[in-house]
């Protein structure tokens, strides 16, 4: 049978026709609010509900659940004063707004709001400024800090500068309260500091070899500028991006630049040639030097044996003047006709004539002799001591 077929038995046998009468009728509101004023009222000792109403209850919360909520809510507001430094930070303390003390990395607990406030600064966060440039910026925001970056050197040239700085907290304490903003204070400071030591130096050398020594100086006067001000703020390095002259003038600084690197060019190769030909020059005079040394040693020896014959020959020509004025003589005529190709023969009792190949035979010894001795100083001669014999230019022609 199924569950239309009547009334009585659709009521019996139908499972959701309890659920659709309690549909049809909406809830209880006063019932609702009944039962959570019952629910309260135990919580702090109340009354219950209608069925209960003439039993006797207490007219409000008894003292012990107030205490202990109010000790629940002490112990709350208690607990949000645990606060945790991570490592490389460190707390700073403020009690009613007045630094208190600072505090390392680790788990720590102050007096909750509004009697202390916590503030973590991190101390090994390296941080960076740049001046005269914006990394990654566009060509507008680029063009908006050339003033930064337009500088003016002793020799009143402009330069386009652009320096990058690198710093950390060092105490965190001056850093939150001795200055206002201290990022802003360190750009100003070292945009100072940067015009204050490009303005002492020429143009040449801030964008040549001066470089490292204006990086060292920036950051000294820029180190002593912060701790004067006691901002909490230390360098780590300081790095001279970019040092060139403006656009409008760049081109012609091209120019002067090659124009100095073809006068150290020509400079260079001048020196290697004086390298190389000072020393042949020096080789050569000390060989001219030597040689006029050598020389005169000659001359001077060869005078003092001129000399030292002459005195001999004086010697002998005072003992016997005829003999040695005739011995004078013959060898003047021996060294004179030595180099003629003449020869005279004279043979006692000979009337033949002697044919010789003198020529030949003088040619052929002369070459023989010279060939072994042609670097061989011949002998200085020496007078001839004389014997006492008086021998005629025909025995002498025998003789040899």
């Amino acid at each position: 049978m199924s569950w239309d077929d009547s009334d009585n038995d659709k009521n019996k046998k139908d499972p959701w026709s309890g659920r659709k009468k309690e549909q049809q009728s909406p809830p209880d509101l006063d019932e609702l609010v009944r039962t959570l004023q019952e629910k309260f009222g135990g919580l702090f000792g109340g009354g219950g509900s209608k069925g209960t109403a003439n039993k006797k209850s207490p007219s409000g919360p008894s003292g012990a659940n107030i205490g202990m909520l109010i000790g629940l809510a002490a112990l709350i507001w208690m607990a949000t004063g645990i606060y945790i430094v991570d490592e490389g930070n460190r707390g700073v303390i403020l009690r009613f707004g007045k630094y208190h003390e600072t505090t390392l990395p680790g788990p720590h607990w102050r007096f909750p709001r509004p009697i202390d406030s916590a503030m973590i600064i991190n101390v090994d966060q390296q941080r960076f400024i740049e001046i005269g440039y914006r990394s990654g910026a566009n060509q507008q925001a680029s063009s908006g800090v050339r003033k930064e970056a337009l500088m003016l050197t002793e020799d009143e040239n402009i330069i386009d500068v652009r320096l990058a700085v690198q710093y950390k907290v060092k105490s965190a304490q001056d850093y939150i309260f001795n200055v206002r903003a201290p990022d802003v204070t360190l750009k100003q400071s070292a945009e100072s500091a940067l015009r204050a030591v490009i303005g002492k130096n020429k143009m040449d050398f801030v964008l040549t070899e001066g470089r490292s020594e204006v990086v060292a100086k920036v950051e000294t006067n820029l180190q002593t500028m912060l701790d004067d001000y006691q901002t909490g703020l230390v360098i780590s390095s300081v790095n001279l991006v970019e040092a060139q002259p403006p656009e409008e003038v760049q081109g012609a600084f091209s120019d002067a630049i090659r124009a100095r690197e073809d006068e150290q060019r020509f400079i260079n190769e001048s020196q290697a040639y004086s390298n190389e030909i000072i020393p042949k020059a020096r080789g050569a005079a000390s060989r001219i030097v030597q040689e006029a040394e050598g020389y005169e040693e000659r001359v001077r020896a060869e005078a003092l044996g001129d000399a030292s014959r002459f005195n001999q020959l004086l010697v002998q020509y005072e003992a016997a003047p005829e003999v040695t004025r005739k011995r004078l003589h013959l060898e003047t005529m021996e060294d004179v006709l030595g180099n003629s190709k003449k020869v005279i023969m004279d043979v006692k009792g000979g009337n033949n004539v002697m044919y010789l190949p003198i020529d030949k035979l003088m040619e052929s010894s002369a070459t023989k002799a010279a060939a072994p001795n042609r670097f061989i100083t011949p002998p200085e001669k020496t007078a001839p001591v004389n014997t006492g014999r008086d021998t005629s230019y025909r025995d002498r022609g025998r003789e040899r």
